[in-house]
């Protein structure tokens, strides 16, 4: 199926600028660390004797980080996939150790003898974690290493669902902050400058092409659904997406504080967008997990089919993990700017 651009598209020059400021302000080098090492993560103190050798993986993000390093010898384990990995790495797909394509078992983890364990949300290793607590891990002596993006400014509330729920918008510096403390932790800080440095130029090339100013456009985006005709996950106005919509001068209209909270039909078509984002993945957790689904259900549902985003064809399909608190946000600031674009041939 094609992916139709924007006729009238909105694009905030100044956004695209400070976003490369930002990057230049925070992407300092990674200093070399002195071991011990001990580092502050989601409210623990971690202690390190030596850089972790053996390192099980619950998050494709934290999996890509790892590869992106240099450090792919010392995955032993990986669980929660998402899709397939950026081409560069595809040749691993089969040589990486797979626990599980979801979150892995408990005992499984331990069967590898990890010293470390690295998770893309707390959701996983958290207080209630579906793998188990952070605590659980720390008296048996491995370490929990939790994504900073999914902690700080960050929680499961009361009114929230297990998504969790941010006190303050994301940003891109918690990506950063990642990227350096683990370069650190396995005493690499020179692989992370190199990585800094590859996103910023990337980004870069983004905001050149994000030059031309217009009239502001409002956005939606789905992840997914326990039911096609449901309540759909779409996302609150706090995390990664509507970072990505600042960016790219797009307005979302979800006001949500919320990390993917469940809206109906009816709602968003009272909301009705300019654009609709959707997610494609290889996860099949969800009915909605499948973009064709997602699809054939939005030209099909009296309701979804009325959407001025869907009558027009103003349909932009992302890969799920860029609109995750991972490097493939950059992914997705390219993918979105691009299918944006394509059309104006900018």
């Amino acid at each position: 199926m094609s992916r139709r651009s924007i006729h009238s598209f909105a694009l905030l020059p100044i956004a695209a600028i400070w976003l490369a400021l930002a990057l230049s302000v925070l992407a300092k080098p990674a200093t070399a660390a002195s071991f011990p090492y001990q580092l502050n993560n989601c409210g623990r103190t971690l202690t390190f004797k030596a850089p972790p050798k053996r390192v099980v993986t619950i998050g494709q993000g934290s999996t890509e980080l790892l590869l992106e390093l240099g450090l792919k010898d010392r995955i032993v384990g990986t669980s929660l996939w998402f899709g397939p990995l950026p081409e560069k790495y595809a040749y691993l797909s089969d040589k990486l150790p797979r626990l599980a394509y979801n979150s892995p078992g408990f005992e499984s983890v331990l069967s590898t003898h990890p010293d470390l364990v690295m998770a893309q949300y707390t959701y996983d290793i958290g207080p209630q974690g579906a793998v188990s607590s952070a605590d659980q891990f720390l008296k048996l002596g491995v370490n929990p290493y939790i994504s900073p993006s999914d902690c700080e400014s960050k929680a499961v509330t009361a009114s929230s669902n297990a998504d969790g729920a941010r006190s303050t918008p994301f940003d891109f510096s918690q990506i950063l902050q990642e990227v350096n403390e683990v370069a650190r932790l396995f005493d690499v800080p020179e692989r992370a400058e190199d990585l800094i440095s590859s996103l910023r130029q990337r980004i870069d090339a983004v905001s050149h092409r994000t030059q031309t100013a217009r009239t502001e456009q409002s956005v939606v985006f789905w992840f997914s659904s326990a039911k096609l005709d449901g309540d759909v996950w779409v996302a609150g106005n706090n995390g990664v997406p509507a970072y990505i919509a600042r960016q790219l001068g797009l307005r979302n209209l979800v006001d949500i504080g919320e990390e993917w909270p469940a809206v109906s039909w009816e709602r968003i078509a009272q909301l009705d967008p300019d654009i609709l984002v959707v997610t494609s993945m290889e996860r099949r957790r969800y009915p909605a997990d499948d973009v064709l689904a997602k699809l054939e259900f939005l030209h099909s549902d009296p309701v979804a089919s009325q959407l001025k985003a869907v009558r027009n064809n103003n349909i932009v399909i992302v890969d799920a993990q860029a609109l995750n608190p991972t490097l493939r946000i950059v992914n997705g600031l390219e993918s979105i700017s691009f299918q944006l674009h394509q059309e104006h041939g900018h």
